[in-house]
């Protein structure tokens, strides 16, 4: 009895501690509790991914729907410009001879400057064709001749024939015309002079002699129908004349009219012709163009106004307002510039644009600015 009641007292002072025991064994449900936490955080951080990644397409759709409003600032210009038709212009001074049937050589280059009184082409004599073919015939007759001349001082020959061959061996190297006419003139001097020698030694009668004669006489027809043209004043010199020189002439501007301008046979940015008959001298430091516009801008244009004008070039020169005349609903325009002047030499009408006014600074889209009161003052915002 003693041992059974031992045991059962062993039993319940055992309980206790068990229970003590199980009680310290509880912390190990700890885990399932973190657990939970764990689930909690990643609802919320999932919950603001989506957020994000909700705002980030809503903008990326809403600038692929309005990509302006995302823009590079650069610079910029903005202007007001008139296309309109133009004719020039020019102070200019016709040359023209007596002989200008016989057909012109010229003498200076399209666009060459010359002085007052200086040479600028000649008039062929009547028949020249003909007698420069016979003057070529004699003097190949007049060297077969003279080869067998052997009294003739060789002194006076060879130098002349040095000269001769000198001129002969620059020709080759030269590309100005005008240089090449007078080499080729003073080759033909040397020719003759070296003849003329020859003949004073010639006994009279001779064969030769009568060749050198013969060629100083047609020599002499071939000199007495050219006629020189100088130049009156100082100027450029220009063969692209088109007898217009005298209706769009600078002198009066009153006399333009629409209906006069309107008449003018002239395509716009053809290129003028060489005359074969006549030659000019223009004043290159400026010229004019006129032209009708029908524009508000032209309708309050005020003399000696600046604008800028853009030529077929597509160079932009500076003009000043001339002259100024309407007409109905319409308004002539004299405009004068300095720049260009020598580009336009061979033109008469051309299309250009008039740049009325332009302004130049940061470029930003439309849709980037914002109007903002503050204290009744007004200002523009740009995002």
């Amino acid at each position: 009895m003693a041992k059974k009641r031992q045991e059962t007292v062993k039993k319940k002072l055992e309980t206790p501690l068990d229970e003590t025991k199980n009680a310290k064994q509880m912390p190990k449900k700890e885990p399932k509790k973190r657990y939970k936490l764990n689930k909690k955080a990643i609802t919320i951080i999932s919950f603001i991914a989506l957020v994000i990644a909700g705002y980030c397409i809503y903008k990326v759709v809403a600038l692929v729907q309005n990509p302006t409003n995302v823009f590079s600032v650069e610079q910029g210009k903005i202007y007001q410009e008139e296309a309109t038709i133009g004719y020039i212009i020019r102070e200019e001074t016709v040359v023209k001879g007596n002989n200008y049937k016989n057909g012109m050589m010229q003498i200076k280059t399209e666009g060459e400057r010359v002085a007052k009184n200086e040479p600028i082409f000649r008039y062929y004599s009547s028949g020249e064709e003909s007698l420069k073919k016979k003057i070529a015939d004699l003097d190949v007759k007049i060297d077969e001749a003279m080869a067998g001349q052997k009294e003739i001082l060789p002194s006076d020959i060879k130098a002349i024939e040095k000269q001769i061959e000198e001129k002969v061996a620059s020709l080759v190297d030269i590309n100005n015309m005008q240089t090449i006419r007078e080499t080729k003139k003073e080759i033909s001097n040397g020719i003759t002079k070296k003849a003329k020698i020859v003949g004073e030694y010639s006994p009279s009668g001779s064969y030769l002699k009568k060749l050198i004669d013969e060629r100083s006489k047609y020599e002499k027809q071939l000199n007495s129908g050219v006629e020189d043209l100088k130049a009156p004043v100082s100027g450029v010199v220009s063969y692209k004349v088109d007898g217009y020189e005298e209706i769009l002439s600078p002198s009066n501007f009153s006399n333009l009219s629409k209906e006069t301008l309107k008449k003018l046979d002239i395509k716009t940015g053809q290129v003028v012709a060489d005359s074969l008959e006549s030659g000019k001298i223009i004043n290159n430091f400026g010229c004019y163009i006129a032209c009708i516009l029908n524009s508000k801008q032209a309708k309050e244009a005020k003399l000696g106004t600046t604008v800028k004008l853009r030529l077929p070039n597509n160079s932009e020169v500076s003009s000043s307002i001339e002259y100024i005349s309407h007409e109905e609903d319409d308004t002539i325009l004299v405009l004068k510039l300095s720049e260009q002047v020598q580009e336009l030499v061979s033109y008469r009408k051309i299309s250009f644009d008039i740049i009325w006014w332009s302004y130049s600074g940061k470029k930003v889209p439309n849709g980037a600015i914002r109007k903002r009161t503050k204290r009744r003052k007004r200002s523009m915002l740009c995002y």
